[in-house]
C-alpha cells in the first residue's frame, strides 16, 4: 500500500530536499503551504505525485484537514519560537485530530537533550517542543545527525581558509558530528517510510576533531593547517550571552551568538551522538567532511604530501 507524507516546510532548503528524497520511493507527497505564497505550487504543481495543500497554522480545522489520510507527517519547518514550538504544536495539535500515526519534528541537528539550560536558544526550543511530543497520542521519531557538513565552508567560521587556522574551544581533540544535508534528507525520507522507526534515530555522515580537520585541509591543499585555540567553551558562552543581550533582533534564526552556543553546546561534548546508527537503513556512501573541503577547494579528495 502507498504511503501518504504530508511535508511542512517543503519549500525550505532542507523540505526540498526531503521531499527530492521521497520521491525515489514509491510514495504520494502532500505539501503543506500558507495562504497566500505560491512557491510551493510553483516548485511542485506539475508533479502529478505532489499535492499542494494550504492551511494556516492558527486555523485548525484547516490544518486537520490538510492531514487527514495521511500516514505520516514531517516537519521541516525553521525558525525561533514561533515556528519550532508554537507552529509546530499547531501541526502536532491536527496530526492527532486527523488520526494520523506518525510525526517527524524538525529536529535535526546536534543532540538538545542533555544541554545545559540557557546555553543554546535553539536547542532549548526543541527539547521545549519534544516534552509535547512525548506527551502526544502518536510515534514519533526525531532524527538527529549533528552539525550540517556544509555549514563548514559557510556560515560555520570554524576553518579560517586564509589564516590556515582551524579554530576550537577547550579541546582540540573533541569529537564533533557531522552529517551534509544531502545525507540528512535521506535518512529523514527514510525514517518517514519506517513505520518500526524508534523515538530517535542518530547518525552522521561523519565524526572528526577540528585537530583532524586541520590535518585534512594540511592534506588537501599541500599547506600545512594548524588548530587554533580560541578559548574555552566557558568563554564562548559568555560572548554569546553578551551578544544576545546587545541582539536588535531576538527572534532572528541564526544570528552570530547562536552560532556561538551551536560550537558551545558541540565543543563542551554535551551535544555529541552517543548512539550513531549508520547502518540502521543499510550500506550508504556517507558524504565525509573530506569530501565536502575537497569539493569546496576543487580538489581531488585523496591526500597529497604536506
Amino acid at each position: 500500500m502507498t504511503s501518504t507524507v504530508l511535508i511542512a516546510g517543503a519549500t525550505g532548503d532542507l523540505g526540498g530536499r526531503i521531499v527530492r528524497e521521497l520521491s525515489r520511493h514509491d510514495v504520494r507527497i502532500r505539501v503543506l503551504t500558507r495562504p497566500g505564497t505560491g512557491t510551493a505550487s510553483a516548485r511542485y504543481g506539475d508533479d502529478p505525485r505532489i499535492e499542494v495543500v494550504t492551511a494556516a497554522y492558527d486555523d485548525h480545522a484547516a490544518l486537520t484537514r490538510a492531514a487527514t489520510d495521511v500516514d505520516v507527517v514531517v516537519s521541516a519547518v525553521s525558525g525561533t519560537r514561533p515556528v519550532i514550538v508554537d507552529a509546530q504544536r499547531a501541526l502536532l495539535a491536527a496530526t492527532v485530530a486527523a488520526g494520523v500515526p506518525r510525526f517527524l519534528p524538525s529536529d535535526y541537528s546536534a543532540d538538545y537533550r542533555r544541554i545545559t539550560p540557557g546555553t543554546n536558544r535553539n536547542f532549548e526550543l526543541r527539547r521545549e517542543f519534544a516534552a509535547d511530543v512525548d506527551a502526544a497520542p502518536v510515534q514519533a521519531t526525531s532524527v538527529l545527525t549533528g552539525m550540517f557538513t556544509d555549514l563548514l565552508t559557510d556560515a560555520a567560521p570554524m576553518i579560517l581558509f586564509g589564516r590556515r587556522r582551524v579554530l576550537f574551544w577547550s579541546s582540540a581533540d573533541q569529537v564533533l558530528d557531522f552529517t551534509t544535508k544531502d545525507d540528512v534528507a535521506r535518512v529523514v525520507a527514510l525514517a518517514a517510510l519506517d513505520d518500526d522507526a524508534p523515538r530517535v534515530i542518530e547518525m552522521a555522515g561523519d565524526q572528526v576533531s577540528a585537530r583532524e580537520v586541520a590535518t585534512t585541509m594540511s592534506e588537501l591543499t599541500g599547506t600545512v593547517f594548524r588548530p587554533q585555540w580560541a578559548g574555552t567553551t566557558g568563554t564562548l558562552s559568555a560572548m554569546s550571552a553578551v551578544g544576545r543581550r546587545l541582539s536588535k533582533n531576538p527572534d532572528e534564526p541564526f544570528p552570530a551568538w547562536q552560532g556561538m552556543q551551536y560550537f558551545v553546546s558541540m565543543f563542551s561534548g554535551q551535544a555529541q551522538l552517543r548512539h550513531v546508527d549508520n547502518g540502521r537503513y543499510g550500506a550508504h556512501d556517507w558524504t565525509t567532511v573530506r569530501d565536502v573541503l575537497a569539493a569546496h577547494l576543487g580538489v581531488d579528495r585523496a591526500p597529497s604530501s604536506v
